[in-house]
């Protein structure tokens, strides 16, 4: 099998598993999992895309991962900030106990 197709593979290989842990958890940290899984699925399709033409690696591609991990760093400490928050007040990390909070 190609390396470029592997590296296809895999991507769809995590995009699967965290559409699957978004739609069917209900833990606010299991869901955080699932979205932190669905960034690196984006990355390794960036690094896999920017590495499709022969003897050439597009430095573009890199660059564009590095910016998205680190704002994947900042997205994730944010929703542990709200998930640690939610627990604080309410005492659960149900999803759906919360959404019955609303006004």
């Amino acid at each position: 099998m190609h390396p470029f197709t592997s590296f296809i593979v895999a991507v769809f290989l995590l995009l699967l598993i965290g559409l699957l842990c978004l739609t069917t958890r209900r833990n606010m940290i299991r869901l955080l999992i699932g979205v932190e899984i669905l960034f690196n699925a984006a990355n390794l399709n960036f690094i896999a895309l920017s590495i499709q033409r022969a003897g050439f690696i597009d430095p573009l591609g890199q660059m564009i991962v590095l910016m998205a991990i680190v704002l994947d760093g900042c997205v994730v400490a944010v929703g542990l900030v709200m998930t640690l928050n939610a627990y604080r007040h309410y005492g659960t990390l149900d999803v759906r106990k919360l959404r019955r909070l609303r006004w």
